[in-house]
């Protein structure tokens, strides 16, 4: 079958699957009490698990393959500058302090949370982070680069929190880091697998250019040059609906940022510099779901082949 009649075959029903996201988030998504926060069931995880072992599929031959908590040190994210750029986003691993008697007094008063002290630790907000200062501490960066396979359970305090839009999500990403063409060339290459992947799971997609939620008036302006320079590009789908499409993949050149963070060297003195392609595991599934319904046996054959499903 091909893209365009896979498009096809499934418009009839696509209005009337995402009317129902009810209906869909009982099936695949269980409340736990707490906003953008669920449990899985097993046929959303049966999707997420196929989605996984399909990108895994696609990857690039010298990908290291790593897989993170969903904590990371909080000094190197402060390192980063995430919490200067994202403090809005951002979930710090708190705990009680102190001996047996003291923690025992405070925990029993109503206001125990206020007596919390900030961890070592904070909640990842992306699968790379973790990655870099790995990285730089192996020495010179290759001629021929670094290139990763990252994957984590995130977490971004969202102000929303709408159907594809949650607070703690699977994120999968693949990595370069590396001499600024080799980046560049890898996010292209990326974006043009995307595109195909997106076209044989069947679902509508553009890819649009974007920036990230920078904070505050320095962060518009952050957000303003992203656009300009065409750094971030985002793969939006139909989750909710066809006129608010979600973004559920990114591509991302970071120019030298994680670089000069983490002093990245060449041995010919090059400059290095990092990019990204980012899938929300989450976001996929639930777009598949939106696109085809509920019953995956019922799916277009080509996007079931492609997911083994």
């Amino acid at each position: 079958m091909s893209q365009s009649a896979a498009y096809e075959s499934v418009q009839a029903g696509t209005k009337e699957n995402r009317a129902n996201d009810l209906g869909m988030t009982e099936a695949l998504l269980v409340p736990v009490g707490v906003n953008g926060v669920y449990a899985r069931t097993a046929l959303f995880e049966q999707v997420v698990e196929s989605l996984s072992a399909c990108i895994s599929g696609w990857r690039e031959p010298e990908t290291e393959v790593l897989r993170f908590p969903p904590v990371m040190s909080r000094a190197q994210l402060e390192r980063s500058g995430y919490h200067h750029n994202f403090p809005h986003l951002l979930g710090c691993v708190s705990s009680l302090e102190g001996d047996e008697a003291s923690i025992h007094t405070v925990a029993n008063r109503p206001d125990w949370s206020d007596h919390l002290a900030a961890s070592g630790l904070v909640l990842s907000p992306a699968a790379c982070y973790p990655v870099y200062p790995l990285a730089a501490a192996r020495g010179f960066v290759p001629p021929e680069g670094l290139r990763f396979d990252v994957a984590s359970y995130c977490f971004r305090h969202e102000a929303t929190h709408e159907l594809g839009r949650l607070q703690s999500f699977q994120m999968r990403e693949y990595v370069c880091i590396g001499k600024p063409e080799t980046v560049l060339d890898f996010r292209e290459r990326w974006i043009a697998k995307s595109e195909e992947l997106a076209g044989l799971l069947g679902l509508s997609h553009q890819l649009a250019p974007a920036s990230d939620p920078f904070f505050g008036r320095a962060g518009r302006l952050a957000a303003l040059s992203q656009l300009q320079r065409a750094l971030k590009f985002e793969m939006l789908i139909p989750v909710r609906s066809e006129e608010d499409p979600t973004a559920c993949m990114s591509f991302n050149y970071h120019l030298d940022h994680f670089s000069a963070v983490w002093q990245f060297k060449s041995e010919d003195g090059e400059p290095i510099h990092s990019g990204c392609a980012a899938f929300g595991i989450d976001r996929l599934a639930l777009a598949l779901f939106a696109a085809h319904g509920i019953d995956t046996a019922k799916w277009p054959r080509t996007a079931r082949v492609t997911l083994s499903l």
